[in-house]
């Protein structure tokens, strides 16, 4: 669960006013940690004139630096296989996506290909940013805020700062200054507006105002301390039915109420998710090894959106992607991760499919950096620059969107990008999420098409 930075503190609470001797056992770091930062969000998304209520966003995060070289593969160009006379993936065995240009995919990603073939997945080439950094944790701070200095909030916590709070939007300066009305989850009956798996919510979600709620597994997003002690699930429940009295106080409301509604609001949050996840699944997802974590993971997802939560934007990852020694070719680590990246992703949208839920949900896949050109003395690549990115769905821009950097003109061994990551964002945000790219990226960005 996330120890989001904005999360109220039980100093904050009693500095606050709230002097509630109860508070430290009734409301520990479920509400703390994740509930409050969840219900620290404004206005009302389902009443919002031009947001698109039933479309969502999933977010797939490659984390390590993917090598995109190895992903889509220029295998038309000599330079690729002189460059990697090891771990090269020869051309006999790649999937081809266009003979002409001599563009194709890694034979890992068979399952993917089938996608592509069935016009659902757009693949943009040579993505970066200016003077990019070879900083794992820099470079993710990048892509997450969309701003080359690292710096603000995440780039989806504006999104929904701008289109579900009303922060940014003509209000005063201050988060204080967004639609106070009542939290996003009371119009979304408890529904967070973003989650997360995994066990910190990434910086791209966080907002000024709107915070995500996380956690590694639904069982974990509960009031736990009843079992330590069963004593205090009374004390729970009892504040809870207080919180069901508090709901609706609206601006006004006192921190003791505020604090009662959150706690309700959470605990609807828990029950919801718990009870979606614990279906069974439409179609079959991969099972263990590399696949297990990022299977599980969309699985839970697919359930959540089969369930009629009405989160706008999920987000999961798989890691791993940095392969410095022995990443092998057509086979090895690399090409596990593939598989596990592509036949997770099939699996998603055939049980999104069965569900009748596949045109309502865009998935972006992208990584912080791409590898270096060259293979090392170790059999792997060490941090490189641009890399493709994926969008996937029924709706998805089917084909290869710009072109493949260069294997001649190269940065000091490095790929040159082709394609500026925010024209990607601003074309999920123009085209799907239908906000203003241009305020919530604080810039213009040419939006790559990435919808039919």
């Amino acid at each position: 669960m996330s120890n989001a930075s904005n999360a109220y503190s039980r100093r904050d609470l009693l500095k606050n006013g709230l002097l509630m001797a109860s508070a430290a056992m009734t409301v520990p770091m479920f509400v703390q940690a994740s509930a409050l930062a969840m219900q620290n969000q404004a206005g009302d998304l389902s009443s919002v004139p031009g947001v698109p209520d039933e479309r969502i966003l999933v977010v797939l995060q490659l984390s390590g630096g993917n090598d995109g070289l190895n992903t889509v593969i220029p295998f038309g160009s000599p330079e690729y296989y002189k460059a990697r006379p090891a771990i090269a993936i020869p051309e006999k065995d790649v999937l081809v996506l266009d003979k002409r240009t001599g563009i194709g995919l890694h034979p890992a990603l068979a399952a993917l290909k089938g996608m592509y073939d069935e016009g659902m997945v757009g693949i943009y080439q040579g993505a970066g940013y200016p003077n990019p950094n070879r900083s794992h944790f820099k470079s993710m701070d990048i892509w997450h805020t969309a701003d080359t200095s690292a710096t603000g909030e995440g780039w989806l916590g504006k999104y929904l700062d701008s289109e579900c709070c009303g922060f940014g939007k003509g209000e005063s300066g201050t988060p204080e200054g967004a639609k106070a009305a009542k939290p996003v989850t009371d119009a979304l009956g408890g529904n967070p507006a973003s989650i997360a798996i995994g066990r910190t919510a990434p910086l791209a979600l966080h907002g000024r105002v709107s915070q995500p709620t996380s956690f590694e597994s639904a069982d974990l997003f509960r009031w736990v301390a009843e079992d330590a002690d069963p004593a205090l699930a009374k004390a729970y429940e009892q504040l809870n039915q207080r919180g069901a009295q508090a709901k609706g106080a609206g601006a006004g409301e006192t921190n003791a109420s505020f604090l009662l509604r959150t706690a309700m609001d959470a605990q609807v949050s828990s029950d919801l998710i718990r009870k979606a996840v614990a279906v069974t699944p439409l179609a079959t997802y991969p099972q263990g090894g590399v696949a297990g974590e990022i299977a599980r993971q969309l699985q839970m997802v697919a359930a959540m959106i089969r369930a009629g939560l009405k989160t706008r934007v999920y987000y999961v990852s798989l890691g791993s992607f940095d392969t410095h020694a022995g990443q092998g070719g057509a086979q090895g680590r690399h090409a596990q991760l593939l598989k596990a990246f592509g036949d997770s992703v099939k699996a998603f949208y055939d049980d999104l499919t069965k569900q009748g839920n596949n045109t309502r949900v865009l998935t972006m896949v992208f990584s912080e950096f791409g590898r270096r050109v060259g293979q090392n003395a170790s059999g792997g690549t060490d941090h490189g620059t641009a890399a493709p990115m994926f969008v996937v769905g029924p709706q998805a821009r089917q084909g290869l969107v710009g072109d493949h950097p260069s294997m001649k003109d190269l940065d000091d061994g490095d790929l040159r990008y082709t394609l500026d990551f925010r024209s990607v964002y601003a074309g999920v945000l123009d085209q799907w999420m239908k906000a203003d790219s241009k305020q919530v990226l604080e810039g213009r960005y040419r939006a790559a098409e990435v919808v039919r």
